[in-house]
């Protein structure tokens, strides 16, 4: 085996398995981030560990490739803090560190903790290289780990603040590339026969069946498989925010998004199924409106490649541990079409239709200031046929799961599963992973503000991602439970806990040598998002929103 640096062989293999970008703070791994220029890797600069995460997170997810984000020691415990998100969105996501050498260790070292706790909390495997000789074994392993099974972080942590274990030493290595773990799926793992023969009779004998699709299904790349099965047997598809656009919103089986941000209508439907098919998804709070919808004790189906899902919260009928692409098609194959579901899939569009006939007035108000819906339903008229729509959480992730329509197959959407302020970073990286489509990220201006200083990364370099932003000058998602808090208080100012300083978000991004546009007007909205994509350079597009008419509506519940 040739004599290697240990940053060489980081590079290189970093490039070999298909890495075409890193995410990270400075000071760490500086020889490996030199070899990593020579073999064409991108390194972007940014500026928090947050934002790295969030960055190798939305990269992860729009490539299904490993994204990669690095921080040294001080910063450890801000890389994994960012990483919450992959880990509660199942994106394979490597996390590089440095630790102090042992010698150093619990003696006050300058800006030392140990950070192995937070990167448990948040990762399925994390080790420690303290040898030039352990990096091939770990750092394959971590590829592993992040594409098998459910996919979710990793993290190694090299001896040396910065890195510097793997920095300096030198070694026999050989670069081995394991092509099976460069993406996720890694593999495609199927039920038994017995199951899936199982699933297709209760499937059959039930008359008022829903599929609920999950992330699983986004990540495995099944949706051409749950449209043909929901298609066969006349099943209306409900789907989770992670698994938005599985079916086009326009098809007569979709119902739309299911649970705590989503569309009534997609509520009631699974309520009132007498079966639940739930492919790729868990059954935690957000999909099921914290587990009212459906009851407990309704009869489930659920097919996961995480057998530790099976049968949580809801006992499941039949359980089956699979990929969802594959085991979704052996249940195609055990099939057969099955006896009138007419009377039920025209409840499903009479309750589809009932939503559409009560937001209709909303979602094309001419209300200047613009209301949230309106500005959905511009953007649903915007997004091009390969468009990629990534939404930040709280009120982004109500409005875009429940407002905005995708009716292109070859639409996509990446929510955050629960940081506010992921959305910015998180479409920065998308748009490394996707160049040639357009990306544009959602947020109101509550999230945006977070990692604002992202938009000077996204002008440095080059990374023409568009932020729509819902600007209320507010985080108008707290305003209800905060004037709640003072129902029975005279006095008082509840407007200090969710109210900001009205800033024109478009001169703030100039500033940064962007591009912004503001928009008072819904008409305009479609022009101002054209303009920024023909711009060519990260942009801004802030729309003045109303303050007092911008709350989603309470989900439905039985």
């Amino acid at each position: 085996m040739p004599k290697m640096t240990g940053a060489k062989y980081l590079a290189d293999t970093l490039k070999a398995y298909g890495v075409s970008h890193v995410f990270f703070v400075p000071a760490v791994l500086r020889k490996s981030l030199a070899e990593m220029d020579m073999v064409g890797i991108k390194r972007v600069v940014t500026h928090g560990e947050k934002a790295a995460a969030y960055m190798a997170d939305g990269y992860a997810r729009a490539s299904n490739k490993v994204g990669v984000c690095m921080a040294q020691s001080v910063g450890a415990v801000n890389l994994a803090a960012g990483l919450q998100d992959a880990y509660l969105g199942l994106s394979p996501v490597l996390a590089l560190t440095g630790h102090k050498s042992n010698l150093q260790q619990s003696r006050n070292a300058y800006q030392e903790l140990e950070h192995s706790k937070p990167f448990a909390s948040v990762t399925k495997f994390s080790a420690e290289v303290d040898s030039v000789n352990d990096l091939p074994g770990l750092l394959r392993q971590a590829f592993r780990e992040a594409t098998t099974g459910a996919p979710a972080p990793v993290h190694l942590d090299f001896q040396g603040i910065s890195g510097n274990v793997v920095e300096d030493g030198e070694a026999d290595l050989e670069i081995l590339l394991e092509e099976s773990f460069t993406a996720r799926p890694a593999f495609r793992p199927e039920p038994e026969p017995e199951k899936v023969r199982q699933a297709a009779q209760v499937l059959a004998n039930a008359q008022r069946p829903v599929i609920v699709a999950g992330g699983g299904v986004t990540s495995s790349g099944a949706k051409q498989e749950v449209l043909e099965l929901a298609e066969l047997l006349n099943i209306p598809v409900a789907t989770s925010l992670n698994a938005k656009n599985t079916i086009p919103d326009n098809h007569p089986l979709a119902v739309g998004v299911v649970g705590s941000y989503s569309r009534w209508c997609a509520n009631r439907v699974v309520y009132e199924a007498d079966l639940v098919l739930y492919i790729g998804s868990h059954t935690g709070s957000q999909v099921t409106n914290e587990w009212q919808v459906p009851a407990i004790g309704t009869p489930v189906i659920q097919i996961d490649i995480d057998p530790s899902e099976l049968g949580r919260t809801y006992s499941a009928q039949v359980a089956m541990q699979g990929d969802a692409k594959a085991s979704t098609r052996r249940l195609i194959e055990a099939s057969e079409p099955v006896g009138d579901r007419s009377a039920w899939v025209s409840r499903a569009q009479e309750l589809v239709k009932e939503w559409r006939t009560e937001v209709a007035p909303l979602a094309n108000s001419e209300a200047i200031p613009i209301i949230p819906q309106r500005l959905c339903t511009e953007i649903s008229a915007w997004l091009p046929s390969d468009g990629m729509l990534v939404a930040d959480t709280g009120h982004a992730g109500i409005w875009t799961g429940s407002m905005v329509d995708m009716n292109e197959p070859g639409q996509g959407y990446i929510r955050c599963a629960g940081s506010l302020g992921w959305g910015l970073s998180a479409a920065m990286g998308a748009k490394c992973a996707v160049p040639d489509r357009p990306v544009v990220c959602f947020s109101g201006d509550g999230g945006f503000w977070y990692h604002i200083g992202e938009l000077e990364t996204a002008v440095r370099n080059n990374i023409p991602v568009v932020t729509v932003v819902n600007n209320n000058h507010a985080l108008s998602q707290d305003r209800r439970g905060d004037e709640r808090a003072y129902a029975n208080i005279e006095g008082g100012s509840p407007g200090d806990l969710w109210q900001f300083t009205d800033t024109d978000l478009s001169k703030v991004a100039e500033a940064m040598g962007a591009f912004g546009i503001r928009v008072t007007k819904p008409g305009d909205i479609q022009s101002a998002i054209e303009q920024a994509i023909a711009s060519g350079r990260p942009a801004v597009v802030d729309v003045v929103t109303d303050q007092y008419n911008s709350e989603a509506p309470i989900p439905w519940a039985p």
